[in-house]
C-alpha cells in the first residue's frame, strides 16, 4: 500500500508531464470507471471512445506501477490499490473544479457512499432522517443496500455498514452504537382474545409468526422454536415487513424489534425475552480518513444515539 502516495507525485509533477495532458485527462477516466463500473458507462459519461478510455486507464496504471482495476466480465471492479486513490483523484477534480470556477478550492464533498444494512433499520430508522444529512451533504449519494446476506465488506461490496453481528475478521474498523431491543407482538384484537395472563410465560394455545427455515439461525427464530418445541408456526416468511403486517393482521404472535412493532400499533405481549442485540458500526479500514464516508458514519453515530431509548425499547 505504500505506492498509494505516488498520486501525490503524480498530482504535483513535472510542467513537461503537465503539458501533456496526461495528469487530469487520466485521472478523470479513471474516476468515470470508478464510479460507473463499466468502461461503456465511463465512455458515455466523458464523451470519449472505449479504446481511449482503456488507453488512459492503462497509461495511468502504467506511470503509477499499480493495478487499479480488476476486469471481469461484468465490468472493472476497483483493486485495493485504486480503491484507496479514489480520495485522492477527487480531491484533484476538486481543484480542477476550483481552479475552473474561481472559487475556494475547499470544495463541497462529493461523492458516493456504499451503506449495507438490515431492510428494518434501513425503513424504519436512516430513511426518514436523510433528508437531513441530503441538506448538509447534496454532494453525496448513498447507495443504500439492504441484502445484507450477500453483502461482504471484505470483498468491497460496501463502503460501511450498519449490522447486528460483531465483525470477528477482515481489514475492516469497527465500534458499538447501541441496542436493538426484541419483544413478542401481536395486534390489540389478538390481545384482547388471548386467555393467558401477559406475564404468564404460557404459550401453549398461541399461533407463531416466525422466520423461513433460510433465517433459522437468527436469535428470533430461535426463541420461537424453543418456545414451540415441535409444533408449526402459524406462518413463516423471509422479511422482517411481512411478519410485521401478518401480526397487525391478528395471524399470532411474532419477535419484533421494539421500534418497528410500536410504529405500527401492536401489543407487547412480553417485553424482555433475551434475544436483544447489539448494533455496530463497520467501516472498511482504509476508508476510515475518508471525508464522505466519514460524513455518513458520524451521521448514522448520531442518528442511533438520538434514537437510543426508541431502538432499545
Amino acid at each position: 500500500m505504500e505506492n498509494i502516495n505516488d498520486l501525490d507525485k503524480v498530482i504535483s509533477g513535472s510542467e513537461k508531464q503537465m503539458s501533456r495532458g496526461w495528469v487530469w485527462d487520466d485521472t478523470r477516466a479513471f474516476l468515470a470507471v470508478a464510479r460507473r463500473g463499466t468502461l461503456s458507462g465511463a465512455a458515455s459519461e466523458l464523451n470519449l471512445g472505449i479504446a481511449t478510455l482503456s488507453r488512459r486507464i492503462e497509461r495511468l496504471e502504467g506511470a503509477l506501477k499499480l493495478p487499479l482495476f480488476v476486469r471481469q466480465q461484468s465490468g472493472y471492479q476497483l483493486t485495493e490499490e485504486g480503491a484507496g486513490l479514489v480520495e485522492k483523484a477527487e480531491a484533484l477534480e476538486a481543484a480542477a473544479a476550483a481552479f475552473t470556477s474561481g472559487v475556494s478550492a475547499q470544495a463541497q464533498m462529493t461523492g458516493k457512499v456504499r451503506l449495507a444494512t438490515a431492510e428494518n433499520l434501513a425503513t424504519g430508522l436512516i430513511l426518514p432522517a436523510l433528508p437531513e444529512f441530503r441538506r448538509q451533504y447534496p454532494g453525496i449519494a448513498i447507495e443504500l443496500l439492504t441484502d445484507i446476506t450477500t453483502v461482504n465488506l471484505h470483498r468491497r461490496d460496501a463502503d460501511l455498514a450498519v449490522r447486528m453481528v460483531k465483525p470477528e475478521r477482515g481489514n475492516v474498523t469497527f465500534r458499538r452504537l447501541g441496542t436493538l431491543g426484541y419483544g413478542l407482538y401481536s395486534s390489540p384484537d389478538y390481545a384482547a382474545q388471548r386467555d393467558t395472563n401477559p406475564d404468564s410465560g404460557d404459550y401453549d394455545t398461541d399461533a407463531f409468526i416466525t422466520w423461513s427455515e433460510r433465517q433459522s439461525h437468527l436469535p428470533a427464530a430461535q426463541w420461537v422454536e424453543r418456545i414451540l418445541q415441535g409444533h408449526e408456526p402459524a406462518l413463516t416468511t423471509t422479511s422482517l415487513s411481512a411478519q410485521v403486517v401478518a401480526a397487525k393482521a391478528g395471524l399470532g404472535l411474532a419477535v419484533l424489534p421494539h421500534f418497528l412493532a410500536l410504529n405500527a400499533g401492536l401489543i407487547c405481549i412480553a417485553s424482555d425475552i433475551g434475544v436483544d442485540q447489539s448494533i455496530y458500526l463497520v467501516i472498511q479500514s482504509d476508508l476510515t480518513q475518508s471525508r464522505r464516508t466519514r460524513a455518513v458514519a458520524d451521521f448514522l453515530v448520531d442518528l442511533v444515539r438520538r434514537n437510543s431509548i426508541r431502538l432499545s425499547g
